[in-house]
């Protein structure tokens, strides 16, 4: 296929997308196309400002093919890979981020290529949830060639200037791999990729093509990400007890009916998740942040342990004015089910203010919400069916 016409597909790809699903459509646009050398790119590669292309490569692609390796390089600029690898080893994390990209795109509706990694086990999870399921010495490949950190140094390619702007005269080819981004650059990029995928987002919503899937992960990127520990004080304090009172106050007070501010404690059940997934230090870490909230609400708790069963030994209560220690032996390592706290709430003399459950979400849950609020303190993916639910890692 000629140089011309590997063009014409990857724009009748581009247009396809935009037509077939928007959303993706508008960000794939905010990628130029630059034929480049197949010394240095097999297949396609991007550096979050273009994608690269071997028109050999492309040219043996089908038209779906063609918009799924698009719409590939494109969302691995949107989720900010290139931003977000930290201290991973480079190969690994670009195995995990393909096979995060790849599910999602799949799971749209677009079809991976024979070769695309795209484990069913990684379906939902990030690229920093996949990168540890990964063997350190994988032999895996990835679908694409990532170029985040550049390869060597040099210009970015013979179509771009020294600031990265595309120049508009003679073919866009890149004959070199792109240079290495700075920290400074790199997290322009990632402001910039975020406003695009907002804007995306709003486009294809007003259209009415934005999915409830979709429309999620855009929520999860750009929500700002508060540590659980704030979100955890937030549902704390909401079931606080201090507020104003009419009551008519005593005769010395005089006969004017004035507001007082009236307080009583905070009645707080804490379950403990003991069937072997939640180690020793995070319990004791989440005791210590419970007992900080605690002394501000003045929060008389009930603390269980409890995996398909309840410890025996427990329930062990603390007033307000007493630091939460778990016992130093805590029964479990079993499997993990959820009903004997709730069972045990429901035959006691009062209903908590709050159940606070630390856990990691993979077990049963009873079959309907009880009329109290429930906070999930989850370590892991687990989903809940009910209640509020706080990401602990």
């Amino acid at each position: 296929m000629e140089p011309d016409s590997t063009l014409t597909k990857l724009g009748a790809a581009r247009t396809r997308l935009i037509l077939e699903r928007p959303f993706v459509g508008a960000l794939v646009m905010h990628l130029p196309l630059l034929a480049a050398d197949a010394a240095w790119c097999e297949t396609t590669a991007t550096d979050a400002s273009a994608f690269y292309y071997n028109p050999g490569y492309i040219a043996g692609l089908t038209l779906a093919q063609t918009q799924f390796v698009l719409a590939h390089e494109a969302m691995h600029c949107a989720l900010g890979h290139f931003a977000r690898r930290s201290h991973r080893t480079r190969r690994r994390w670009d195995v995990a981020c393909d096979h995060a990209v790849n599910l999602l795109l799949a799971a749209e509706g677009l079809r991976p290529l024979p070769d695309a990694l795209a484990n069913p086990d990684f379906r939902a999870l990030a690229a920093e949830e996949i990168y540890p399921l990964i063997p350190p010495d994988t032999l895996e490949r990835t679908l694409d060639r990532h170029l985040f950190d550049g390869y060597e140094s040099g210009p970015r390619s013979d179509s771009w200037d020294d600031a990265g702007n595309e120049r508009r005269h003679g073919p866009a080819r890149a004959l070199l791999p792109p240079r290495g981004m700075g920290v400074t650059e790199r997290e322009e990029l990632a402001r910039r990729w975020q406003n695009r995928i907002v804007s995306a987002a709003q486009q294809a919503r007003r259209a009415g093509r934005l999915g409830e899937s979709w429309l999620r992960l855009v929520d999860r990127l750009i929500q700002p990400r508060l540590p659980w520990r704030v979100l955890l004080e937030r549902f704390m304090m909401s079931v606080a007890r201090d507020d104003y009172s009419f009551q008519r106050p005593s005769r010395r007070d005089g006969d004017a009916l004035l507001p007082r501010l009236a307080s009583g404690a905070v009645d707080l059940c804490v379950a403990l998740d003991t069937s072997g997934s939640i180690a020793a230090e995070e319990l004791a870490q989440f005791a210590s942040e419970v007992n900080a909230l605690k002394g501000q609400l003045r929060a008389r708790v009930t603390l269980h342990a409890c995996d398909e069963r309840l410890d025996p030994r427990g329930p062990w209560q603390f007033e307000p004015w007493e630091t939460i220690v778990p016992p130093r032996a805590i029964g479990g390592g079993g499997g993990t089910r959820f009903m004997p706290v709730f069972d045990w709430i429901a035959r006691a003399p009062r209903r908590p203010d709050l159940l606070l459950y630390f856990t990691d979400a993979e077990g049963e849950f009873p079959c309907h919400a009880p009329a109290y609020p429930v906070i999930w303190l989850v370590k892991g993916r687990g989903r809940v069916p009910w209640g509020e639910r706080i990401q602990l890692n």
